[in-house]
């Protein structure tokens, strides 16, 4: 392999991890996620025997798990509409990678990866909604995506002879 191949995989690879990190970073940039409540400070008491609480300690314990229950039952929502963002993305990014794919390939390939990696982020992001509905549409998505691109990508590549075979002909 020459220098110049290895260039371009190491740029396509670079391009689709800079894609799929501008995604998750924009969402999260403009879409924050809910904020986790902090450990309370006046339970971090190392004076009490091992195990005891007083009353109000074991108040401020039973707040801050409602706290976190709150939280959680935010995060789910705010999963799965983070899922739905990227999927999107991810769709639009694979769109536009086969407008690049006969004018320039590395780049095509580049955008391509991105929009996979995106579509791997929509996944996780949405098993974490823990609704698995649509984290089953979310995966149907990201199946006829990846269909589609193989086939659209290397189905054709079988009906071309191998480059030395064609040069004799």
């Amino acid at each position: 392999m020459n220098d110049n191949k290895i260039l371009k995989i190491v740029y396509t690879f670079f391009l689709g991890i800079i894609l799929a990190l501008f995604v998750g970073l924009g969402i999260s940039t403009f879409y924050p996620a809910p904020q986790r409540p902090e450990y309370p400070e006046s339970l971090r008491t190392y004076s009490e025997p091992a195990g005891q609480q007083t009353d109000e300690q074991t108040q401020v314990q039973r707040d801050y798990e409602d706290a976190i229950k709150a939280h959680d039952e935010k995060s789910q929502p705010y999963n799965r509409n983070v899922s739905i963002i990227a999927l999107s993305s991810a769709v639009l990014l694979v769109a536009v990678s086969l407008l690049f794919e006969k004018s320039n390939r590395v780049i095509g390939s580049g955008i391509m990866l991105g929009g996979l990696f995106t579509l791997l982020y929509s996944l996780g992001r949405g098993l974490a909604s823990e609704d698995t509905k649509y984290t089953f549409i979310a995966a149907t998505v990201g199946l006829l995506v990846a269909l589609y691109l193989g086939y659209r990508r290397f189905a054709h590549d079988n009906d071309k002879p191998p480059a030395k075979l064609a040069r004799k002909r």
